[in-house]
C-alpha cells in the first residue's frame, strides 16, 4: 500500500532521529561515555605502569624546582652539561642529607614514638567510652579497624611498596628518576620542543604556553611547599620543646614529611603530636599542642601560603581532598604526595589553553554620516 503524496510518512527517518532533542542528547551521552572509557583505559595504563610513571612524574617535578638555579648558571656563562652536573650532584646531596638526618632522628626512638602514640590513643579511646557522652565501644572498635584495613589494604600498603621485591623496584625506580632528571635538567627545553614539532601557528604557541606554565606552576609548588613545611616543623618542634613534650625532634621533622601532603598531613602530624604530649604530659599540654597546631596552620594557611605560593596553587580545598584520595587510591603514599601538584597543573593549563586564541573582532559600528 502506498502512502498519498501530500501525507507524511508515518515512520520517521533516521537524520530526524538524530537531529531532534532526543537524538542529540543521545550523541552527547555517548561521546561522554567513550570519553569516560578512554579516561579509565589511561589510568588503568599509568597505574600498571607505576614503575616508570611515578619516577618521571617525580623527575619532573625536581626539574620544574630547580629550573631557576639552571637559569642562573647559564646565565653565568656555564655549558649546559656542566650546570646539569652541578644542579644534580648539589640536589642530591641536598635530599640525602635530608633523608639521613630524618632517619637518623627518627630511627633511635621510633619504637617511643608508636608506643606513647598508642597509649594516647588508647586514653582517648578511655575517655570517649567513659565520659559525660556515652559511645559504644564497639563502634570505636569498628572505626579503628576500619582505618587500620584502609592503612594496610592493596591499594595503600601494597604494589611497587609492598611485597619481597620492594628494595629492589624502589632502586630501580630512583636510578630511573635520576637518570631521568639529568635528562630533564639538561635538555628540558629541547625535549619539550621535539613534541611540538608537529605543531604549528597557534597551535605551537599554545604547546609553548603549556609547558611554560607546568614548570612554573610546578616550581613554585615544590619550592613553596618546601618552605611551608620548614615553618611548620619549626613552629611546632619549638612549641613542644618549649613545652616539654618528649620526641619533639622526631615530631618536628614527622610535620615537616607530611606538611608535603596538603591537609591531611597537618592534621595527621598534630594529631600524633597532640598523642603523645597526652601520654607524657598529661590532657593540659595535649590540649596545648592542639592549640598550638591550629594556630600554625592558621598563619600558615591565612598569611605564609598565599605571600610563598602566589599563583601556583589556586584550588579549592574540596578539590583538594578529591585529588588526594584519588592520588591514594591510586598510588598510595606517593600518590597522594604527587596528586595536588598535578591537579594544580592541569587547572593551570585549563586556564591558560586560550590565552592566544585568534578572537573574532567586533564590528565596527558605522557612524552617521554628518548633513
Amino acid at each position: 500500500m502506498t502512502v498519498p503524496s501530500g501525507e507524511p510518512s508515518a515512520t520517521p527517518s533516521l537524520r530526524s532521529l538524530l537531529t531532534d532533542k532526543m537524538g542529540a542528547l543521545a550523541i552527547r551521552s555517548g561521546q561522554i561515555i567513550i570519553v569516560l572509557a578512554l579516561a579509565v583505559i589511561v589510568v588503568f595504563a599509568l597505574v600498571q605502569l607505576k614503575l616508570v610513571v611515578i619516577p618521571v612524574l617525580i623527575a619532573l617535578i625536581i626539574a620544574a624546582a630547580a629550573s631557576p638555579i639552571m637559569r642562573f648558571l647559564k646565565k653565568r656563562g656555564m655549558s649546559a652539561i656542566l650546570a646539569t652536573w652541578l644542579t644534580l650532584l648539589a640536589g642530591i646531596l641536598v635530599i640525602g642529607g635530608l633523608v639521613t638526618l630524618i632517619v637518623f632522628a627518627v630511627r633511635g626512638q621510633w619504637d617511643t614514638l608508636a608506643s606513647s602514640a598508642k597509649d594516647g590513643l588508647d586514653q582517648l579511646q578511655n575517655f570517649i567510652t567513659n565520659g559525660p557522652i556515652p559511645v559504644d565501644e564497639s563502634q570505636i572498635e569498628s572505626a579503628k579497624q576500619a582505618l587500620i584495613d584502609f592503612a594496610t589494604s592493596s591499594q595503600a600498603g601494597s604494589g611497587a611498596l609492598a611485597g619481597a621485591s620492594v628494595v629492589g623496584e624502589l632502586a630501580t625506580g630512583a636510578a630511573l628518576a635520576v637518570v631521568i632528571l639529568f635528562f630533564f635538567l639538561k635538555d628540558g627545553p629541547a625535549i619539550w620542543a621535539f613534541f611540538l614539532r608537529p605543531f604549528r601557528g597557534h597551535r605551537k604557541a599554545r604547546g609553548e604556553r603549556i609547558g611554560a606554565t607546568a614548570v612554573r606552576v610546578l616550581g613554585g609548588y615544590v619550592r613553596g611547599t618546601a618552605i611551608i613545611a620548614f615553618v611548620d616543623a619549626a613552629g611546632i618542634g619549638i612549641g613542644l620543646a618549649i613545652l616539654g613534650v618528649p620526641l619533639a625532634l622526631p615530631l618536628a621533622v614527622i610535620v615537616f614529611v607530611t606538611a608535603f601532603i596538603p591537609i591531611v598531613g597537618a592534621t595527621a602530624a598534630g594529631i600524633l603530636a597532640a598523642l603523645v604530649a597526652l601520654v607524657a604530659n598529661g590532657p593540659v599540654v595535649a590540649l596545648i599542642v592542639v592549640l598550638i597546631v591550629v594556630v600554625v596552620n592558621q598563619l600558615e594557611g591565612n598569611f605564609l601560603q598565599p605571600v610563598v605560593m602566589a599563583q601556583s596553587l589556586k584550588l579549592h580545598p574540596l578539590v583538594i581532598l578529591v585529588a588526594l584520595t584519588a592520588g591514594t587510591i591510586l598510588g598510595g603514599i606517593t600518590g597522594a604526595v604527587l596528586a595536588v601538584p598535578i591537579a594544580a597543573v592541569g587547572w593551570a593549563i585549563v586556564k591558560t589553553w586560550n590565552d592566544d586564541a585568534p578572537r573574532t573582532p567586533a564590528p565596527a559600528v558605522r557612524q552617521p554620516e554628518k548633513p
